[in-house]
């Protein structure tokens, strides 16, 4: 029995000791932001952070603001028992005669037959420590704020945890030479009591028996929350939109309507749940914290031994740019003491030149004794030098110089340059993260990708781009929600020397994101935008336009490469125009592929110039274009509308059509009635090309086929997708790959693109994405051929 006993004993104590251990480890979590002290009263900021009352009200009057109203202490006199007797029953505060008039203000915003004020007051901002922001607190400043009396319960438990054995709370009824610990306070009379005092101030039978008691402590809280604005009305609502509890008279303003609003409890029960759910998972995983907790340490440690290192080698540059400072100076010292030994010495030449002019010395003097000479010959042979030197004297003498500038201007050292550089000297950062360029990013044959660095960012050595490719339901993971088994691993190109990078290898109809980075000696900067690339829903058939039939020399161009085509009026169509007085015959001028599908699905795409009058884009089987083009039907006949494949003579058949096509023109495209979008759901096409994370649009089309034809804006880009064993032709807006049209096509026979024209227009067909270099050349003007050869004529 006394082991039982014991046991039960020790185990007591080591809970005791436990919650202890765990009290005292939240203190941090206690301390206000502002003072960080144990908070007193806290109040709740419109951020959700709390600080004492009275360092909130310091905190505004050092910003200007006029002192706040702060509410009494709730241990003042006016609540002790030296001045009210607990025995006197605490009478609640009587219902207050305006309350209508406060319904009215709450519902109208201000009282009936008042003025409104013509200008509002400035917001009151408390600059919250916790969020490093400011906070908008309301024209009624902290009064608007509610005290948060769940953290002075946890903090009046912590005190109380961390307090045993220390100076403990005395009953305030027991006499003073007998005054008795308190054991217990009571929340409506605002006092503390020992068991005999509480027992006689709340006898049996009496309201005040019905008290809440709580734990002894000097500082009584209101037993309930109520709203700051109407007195005495419990927060019994709590809106999810303004993140605020409300009254029920709150409950009516404007600023709520449509909000949604929940009652209290149902409010307080999901949050509760959702709390309880987040611990839970927190402390299920206590490993992978201990573990990341071990990881932090260790890299402490190596952050102070990189530190170190880093410092070592400041040193060495500082040291090494001080020795080549040294060096340089050196080195100009020598030079500007060259130039001085030099210019000095001619000076002392042309000094002695000078000295050698005086009366009785150097020349002067031999040139007295030479005219003593009396022998003719002998004085013309020795007086021709003689002669020479004096006239040179002579010469200098008039037009006197110094032999070397004495100053040294052009030895003063500008080191502006060097200064400004030394002290804009710092530490290298890594790059800034790249901007992905949406206008050239695209997925065709290959993915293509192309950014530019910021201007403020560093220099990169190179970049790493790495993508990844999306599985599953492609529209579950588009909209910001990411699922963990429908991404597969990050793959990467390392080194990338430029700002473009090319990603071959792909899966056909696959979403792909893409991310880079650059990389210079201060190791890898941050990631880019992830962007999303969605890959054609067939292999890309790559072809060349067909000019050896069906092109009319005079109205037709091809470009460089057969891949860009322009119609222009013509001589022909310019003479009719003019001996027409109301009207003008358009012709139509018919282009194909210089291949033929015959098997299999293919995908390609091209760009119509928005200015074109009118261009056809499709596809058709090649005899049946040959034949409508050499023998032209009545254009004004609805059997020869090509939309629609009813010059085909299949009108009151089931057959396919020979051809299928798409008008557009003057930056518009018809879409006719029939098969369209509804039908190509289940290909499971998706939007995605070249938008970012976080703005992409819904990935299928749910509205119905159009009942009539209707024009819709020109895409930038317009792909067809082939299935010639379906007998199925898609059209797509290139870049994002959403459905326009679809149809039917007779695929019996082989069948190729096709384009017309009717009228002005140009055209332009995708290049692949492996054609084109990496590092693109500056856009230039793109080469028209004329030479052609007119088979039609």
């Amino acid at each position: 029995m006394a082991e039982a006993e014991l046991q039960t004993f020790t185990s007591i104590m080591d809970a005791l000791v436990r919650i202890s251990s765990n009290m005292k480890s939240m203190e941090q979590e206690l301390h206000c932001p502002v003072c960080d002290e144990m908070v007193k009263q806290p109040v709740l900021l419109p951020c959700q952070h709390s600080v004492c009352l009275l360092c909130a009200a310091e905190v505004l009057v050092q910003r200007g603001y006029p002192p706040p109203d702060l509410p009494p202490e709730p241990n003042s006199p006016a609540s002790t028992p030296n001045t009210r007797s607990p025995r006197q029953a605490r009478r609640p505060a009587p219902r207050t005669p305006d309350r209508l008039e406060r319904v009215l203000r709450t519902a109208c915003g201000t009282y009936p037959g008042r003025r409104r004020r013509d200008v509002a007051p400035p917001p009151m901002l408390f600059p919250c420590p916790s969020c490093q922001q400011d906070v908008e607190l309301g024209e009624r400043g902290l009064t608007e704020c509610l005290r948060n009396l769940t953290l002075e319960r946890i903090v009046e438990r912590y005190r109380h945890t961390v307090s045993l054995g220390s100076v403990a709370i005395m009953c305030g009824f027991c006499k003073a030479p007998q005054s008795l610990e308190a054991t217990k306070g009571c929340a409506d009379c605002k006092s503390n009591f020992c068991n005999e005092c509480f027992k006689l101030y709340h006898p049996w039978g009496t309201p005040r028996a019905q008290h809440e008691h709580i734990l002894p402590t000097n500082n009584f809280r209101p037993k309930v929350l109520a709203c700051t604005e109407h007195e005495q009305e419990r927060l019994l609502f709590y809106c999810r939109n303004c993140q605020k509890l409300l009254c029920p008279l709150c409950k009516l303003r404007r600023v709520h309507h449509g909000h949604k609003v929940l009652p209290i409890a149902q409010a307080y029960q999901a949050l509760k749940d959702k709390i309880t759910k987040e611990i839970n998972y927190i402390l299920a995983n206590q490993e992978t914290v201990q573990g990341q907790i071990t990881q932090l340490e260790s890299v402490i440690t190596q952050m102070e031994v990189n530190s170190a290192v880093a410092q070592e080698q400041l040193t060495q540059c500082i040291r090494e740019l001080g020795a080549a400072l040294s060096e340089r100076q050196g080195a100009l010292a020598l030079a500007l003491e060259g130039t001085r030994t030099r210019r000095g010495e001619a000076l002392s030449a042309q000094v002695s030149e000078r000295r050698g002019l005086l009366e009785h010395a150097g020349l002067m003097a031999y040139t007295q004794e030479l005219l003593k000479e009396t022998d003719p010959p002998c004085f013309v042979q020795a007086a021709r030098v003689t002669h020479n030197r004096l006239v040179k004297a002579i010469e200098n003498l008039q037009c006197f110089s110094l032999s070397a500038d004495p100053s040294f201007r052009h030895f003063q050292l500008d080191a502006s340059k060097e200064l400004k550089l030394i002290s804009s000297l710092e530490f290298i950062r890594a790059p800034l993260a790249p901007v992905i360029d949406t206008q050239k990013t695209l997925a065709y044959d290959q993915l293509f990708l192309c950014w530019r660095l910021p201007q403020d960012s560093a220099p990169a050595w190179h970049f790493s781009v790495e993508y990844q490719r999306r599985t599953g339901v492609v529209g579950a993971t588009w909209g910001g929600t990411r699922s963990s088994n429908a991404a597969v691993a990050w793959q990467r190109l390392d080194e990338v020397g430029g700002t473009s990078a090319v990603v071959d290898r792909l899966e056909m109809d696959s979403v792909y994101i893409l991310r880079v980075r650059g990389c210079n000696k201060a190791g890898f900067g941050e990631y880019s935008e992830e962007v999303y690339l969605h890959t054609p829903p067939a292999p890309v058939l790559s072809f060349s336009l067909d000019s050896r039939w069906g092109l009319h020399a005079d109205r037709l161009a091809l470009g460089k490469g057969q891949t860009y085509a322009r119609s222009v009026p013509g001589l022909s169509l310019l003479q009719a125009a003019d001996r027409a007085l109301t009207s003008c015959h358009l012709t139509s001028d018919l282009l194909v592929a210089d291949l033929a599908v015959t098997q299999g699905r293919h995908y390609w795409a091209c760009s119509v110039e928005p200015g074109s009058y009118l261009v056809k884009v499709g596809v058709g089987q090649e005899a049946k274009l040959q034949e409508w083009f050499h023998l032209p039907q009545d254009m004004a006949s609805p059997r020869c509308d090509p939309d629609s494949g009813h010059d085909s003579g299949a009108e009151d058949g089931q057959d396919s059509p020979p051809f299928c096509f798409l008008t557009m023109g003057m930056g518009k495209i018809l879409l006719p009635k029939g098969h369209g979008q509804g039908q190509s759901q289940g290909q499971g096409q998706s939007q995605g090309h070249s938008q970012t994370h976080g703005a992409v649009n819904s990935l299928h089309s749910t509205h119905s086929n159009p009942a009539s034809p209707h024009t819709a804006p020109l895409p930038p880009r317009l792909g067809v997708c082939l299935d010639f064993d379906k007998g199925r032709v898609t059209f797509y807006d290139a870049h994002s790959l959403r459905v326009l049209w679809e149809g039917h096509v007779d695929c019996s026979a082989p069948v190729c693109p096709a384009f017309c024209f009717i009228g002005g227009g140009a055209l332009q067909l995708q290049d692949l994405v492996a054609n084109r270099s990496v590092e693109e050349p500056p856009p230039r003007r793109v080469t028209i051929q004329s030479r052609a050869t007119n088979l039609g004529k």
